[in-house]
This record gives structure tokens, C-alpha cells and sequence, in this order.
């Protein structure tokens, strides 16, 4: 068992019994749930939109080098700079260029996952740049050195009352539980710091291709302040983001406001088409796209699986599972928890140690029946688990297991051995741990039904 494994089995354990954890989850989660429902209703067809949704997807990620050079002709003709990075790594050393080249002492950023994939906060951080986090839900976990918890709502475990405490004792501001008061004190905070930032840096919802522009959507206005007043931007975001044409915005603009948040279109929707040019009176002097790559390549080339990068990021599948809705985000312990996390980590940070994430499910098939673009989620955890068990990562005591069953099961004289007395004690010594810690063991009848069925026959 790896590490990380043994942490979240752990974690999840004390987790799911923490009521006020549960309680603050199904609350919030509750708002969306209601909306997202309510919200169906504006499409006409919201199942073809979906369809059209995953068709898109699909045909992108079959032609994807086509489409990522046509967004790199196109961004670069308007004075973009493209940055291919194979890995987490590469791409920082790029960045860190970037900073060294501006000599930039400080950065404000607006919600990117990516750049939590590949942890850039802490790899700056530590060469003296001060970073600031200007989503809100980012800016609080951030304050209060966690992770975000949700791939949209990144404070999503934490209620106001949390928030006023934290707000008073690392701003030194009074306590305050009004959510206008307390947004007001972050933005007065945040706004100096777009003012004084050497760089701006966001994410990417879409990477348009036959325009070379990034699309970027939010709630806040918090990404236009990060992309208009800082001299330099920097977008990070995985190659899988592309689509075609900005006529596809019209269809997947509303499809992910709807998944993620319930909304019929989101608050802000900007599309960035390069740096300022001589005519517009705002902008980066310096636009660059860092186009990352980070295991997404390895994923693209497994057929049955490849389409989990169709993900759009909305969330859906999080806020619809119920093993998420008990376990929480942070019990992950990687950037993409939830249903799609389990998907995608094992490929992106390796099967040997991720690999329980996709054991981590009921496999009801919520998530799929949510999904935005249709991505078969429940089955790719499937496959996972498979490929787990091809390449040999079982554990061994699990694989002497079920050699043992198999052998049982095709013998039936092997089956009744022992008795149900025998059988008890050995289901109680083997499963105490796991399957008996907080539940009643199971008991087997007096009499098999095979001895059942043979005394009817011998009776008759």
C-alpha cells in the first residue's frame, strides 16, 4: 500500500464521522444542487446540448495537434508568446524566466487549477515573489494555508463563521459574520495589490483555436483586474482545454455556468486574444500562454480512457458523489478531487501510487448522469482498476484472496467445509478491520442453501 494510500484511508476515516464537516458540505452543495436543477430548464434541449457538448470535445482531442498549432499561429500573429512545457517542471522553469527577465517581485492571480497541478504558489513563494490569490475562495484558503477543496468553489468547507475568524486573526480586522462586509474587506485588500503587481497570471476554461484566444470565466471580475493592470500576463493551462471556433463558446459558455454553479451564464465571460494593442487603452504589454502537457499526452494515448480529458472542469460530478460529499476535497490530496480526480490523477501522478482513488467510488453513476459532456465516469474508474490489477499492483494479500475464493467457489465440497460456525470466525479475523470497524459483521445461516435444498429433495 503507498503512502498516499495509507493517508487517505486514514483521513477518510476520520473525515466521515466529522458532522460539522458534513453538515457545512450538504449545505452548500444543497444551494447548487437546487440551482443546477432549476437551471436545466433554460435549454430547450439540455441532453442534445450535451451531446453536441461531448461530440465537440471528442473530435478535438482526435485532432488535437491540429488544433493547438492552429491556436499558436493565431495567438502568436496578434504578438502572443507560446510556451510548450512537457511537464510540471518544464513549465516552471519557463516561468521562473518570465519573473527573472521583469525582475518581478510579485504576482496576482486569478483561479487556476492548472497552476495548482504543478504548485506554483510554493515553487515562486520560494524565490521571494509575493503571491496573491485574488479569486475569493482562493484568497481565503489561501490565507488559511490549505488547498482549495473544489475545483469551483475552493472554500466550499468552510462557513462564515470560519471565514470572520480567520479574516480577524490573520487581517487584524474586527469579527464580522456579514458575507458583504466580509467580501468588502478583501477587496479593499486586493485592489492595492492589482495596482502593484509586476505580473498578472490566470487560467484558461477554453483555449479558442481558429481566433488564438483564452477564454476565461468568472463570478468576481477578479481575472480583468489581474489581466489589466499588471505590464505582463501569464496564462497556465493544460493542452486538453482547446476547442474549435468561438462560435463553440455560445454552446459551452451556458453548459458550464449550468453544470458548475446552476447559473444561465456566468458573471464575466472575457475572451484574450493577446497583448494590448496600440489602439486599446488597457492590457498586458506581454501576453504568454504556458501549454502544458503534465501526463495529459499519456492519457490522450489510451483510447478507452482518453476521453476523460473532454472534462470541462465544472464541477458537476464533485458536487453529485456521494463518497466526495463524505470524505471532502482536501482527503484527495491532489488538485482534481472528486469523481474526475480519481479519473485522471492515477494517469497524471502515477497508477502505483493513485490508484486507490479509483477504488474510492460506489459507482452509482451519478457523476456520469451529471456530466456535462457526457464523459462515462463510472466506467473509466472501472477501467482503472483494471489496468491497476494488469500491472500487477494489487496487494499481495488481496490476490492470495481471491485465488483462494476462485478455488472455493468451483468447488462446492470446499464450500461447505467448516460449517457456519467456522466461517463466522474466519469472515470476523479476516474483515474486523475493514468491513466490521463500524458496522455489524454479517452471519452466516445455520444452514447453507445448497444442505437446505438437498434436505427439500431428500425430504420429498
Amino acid at each position: 500500500m503507498s503512502k498516499a494510500s495509507e493517508h487517505f484511508l486514514q483521513d477518510a476515516d476520520k473525515k466521515v464521522f466529522d458532522k460539522e464537516h458534513r453538515r457545512k458540505i450538504n449545505f452548500n452543495i444543497g444551494k447548487y444542487e437546487n440551482s443546477v436543477k432549476n437551471g436545466t430548464y433554460q435549454f430547450a434541449d439540455h441532453e442534445l446540448g450535451r451531446k453536441r457538448t461531448s461530440f465537440i470535445k471528442t473530435q478535438v482531442m482526435e485532432n488535437l495537434d491540429k488544433y493547438l498549432m492552429e491556436f499558436e499561429n493565431n495567438f502568436t500573429r496578434q504578438g502572443g508568446k507560446v510556451i510548450w512545457a512537457r511537464d510540471a517542471n518544464e513549465a516552471l522553469v519557463e516561468i521562473e524566466k518570465i519573473f527573472k527577465a521583469k525582475n518581478a517581485k510579485s504576482v496576482v492571480k486569478s483561479k487556476t487549477m492548472t497552476s495548482e497541478e504543478i504548485h506554483l504558489n510554493e515553487f515562486l513563494e520560494k524565490r521571494g515573489v509575493e503571491v496573491v490569490e485574488t479569486d475569493l475562495g482562493e484568497y481565503i484558503v489561501q490565507l488559511n494555508g490549505q488547498k482549495p477543496y473544489h475545483i469551483v468553489t475552493p472554500a466550499m468547507h468552510m462557513s462564515r463563521q470560519d471565514v470572520s475568524e480567520l479574516f480577524e486573526r490573520k487581517l487584524g480586522v474586527p469579527y464580522i459574520e456579514d458575507p458583504q462586509e466580509l467580501t468588502l474587506i478583501a477587496r479593499n485588500i486586493l485592489r492595492q495589490k492589482y495596482l502593484n503587481a509586476d505580473i498578472g497570471m490566470t487560467g484558461a476554461n477554453f483555449i479558442v483555436a481558429d481566433v488564438g484566444g483564452i477564454s476565461v470565466t468568472e463570478n468576481e471580475g477578479n481575472a480583468r483586474m489581474s489581466t489589466t493592470f499588471p505590464k505582463t500576463q501569464i496564462t497556465v493551462v493544460g493542452i486538453e482545454k482547446v476547442i474549435p471556433s468561438i462560435i463553440d463558446l455560445a454552446l459551452f459558455l451556458p453548459m458550464l455556468a449550468h453544470s458548475g454553479t446552476g447559473q444561465q451564464i456566468t458573471v464575466y465571460n472575457t475572451l484574450l486574444t493577446g497583448p494590448r494593442k496600440p489602439d486599446e487603452t488597457d492590457g498586458p504589454e506581454e501576453m504568454y500562454v504556458v501549454l502544458i502537457d503534465n501526463g495529459r499526452t499519456t492519457l490522450l494515448a489510451d483510447v478507452e480512457k482518453r476521453q476523460a480529458l473532454n472534462c470541462i472542469r465544472c464541477g458537476a460530478c464533485l458536487n453529485a458523489c456521494p463518497v466526495y460529499k463524505n470524505i471532502g476535497g482536501h482527503t484527495y490530496n491532489t488538485t482534481y478531487s472528486g469523481p474526475i480526480g480519481s479519473v485522471i490523477t492515477p494517469h497524471y501522478r502515477g497508477m502505483e501510487d493513485f490508484k486507490h482513488l479509483s477504488f474510492a467510488s460506489s459507482l452509482c453513476g451519478a457523476c456520469t448522469s451529471v456530466c456535462p459532456v457526457k464523459i462515462d465516469l463510472h466506467n473509466l474508474l472501472l477501467l482503472n482498476r483494471k489496468q491497476s490489477v494488469k500491472e500487477g499492483l494489487s496487494p499481495k494479500w488481496e490476490v492470495r484472496g481471491f485465488k483462494l475464493f476462485t478455488m472455493a467457489m468451483k468447488k462446492r465440497a470446499w464450500m461447505n467445509f467448516g460449517g457456519s460456525t467456522i466461517k463466522n470466525l474466519a469472515l470476523s479475523f479476516l474483515f474486523k478491520n475493514s468491513w466490521g470497524k463500524h458496522r455489524a459483521m454479517p452471519e452466516l445461516a445455520p444452514k447453507s442453501f445448497n444442505e437446505q435444498w438437498k434436505e427439500r429433495k431428500k425430504g420429498k
